[in-house]
């Protein structure tokens, strides 16, 4: 199951985690240093919901994520998904 929008299609990016050691100079140390820097995974929040369209008289199942789930409710089930190709 991939985790992709259906409405913004926002899907899992990669970056990087940086690894740092030692103490800050205003405690008292020589000064954090980087040690590793670590591929991540940066997920988006999906979420599976069911909508209901009453222009087509169904629930339909889709996987948004919160920011899309926004705009559903801003501009409607039926309009938003129509303009992204999901009914």
């Amino acid at each position: 199951m991939a985790r992709v929008c259906s409405i913004t299609g926002a899907r899992t990016t990669v970056g990087s985690h940086i690894h740092r050691s030692g103490l800050a100079k205003k405690k008292g140390g020589i000064g954090r240093h980087i040690t590793k820097v670590v591929k991540r995974k940066i997920l988006p929040n999906i979420r599976v919901k069911r909508l209901w369209v009453s222009e087509i008289g169904k629930w339909v199942k889709v996987k948004l994520t919160a920011r899309a789930l926004k705009t559903v409710d801003k501009n409607g089930a039926y309009k938003t998904l129509k303009e992204a190709g999901v009914i």
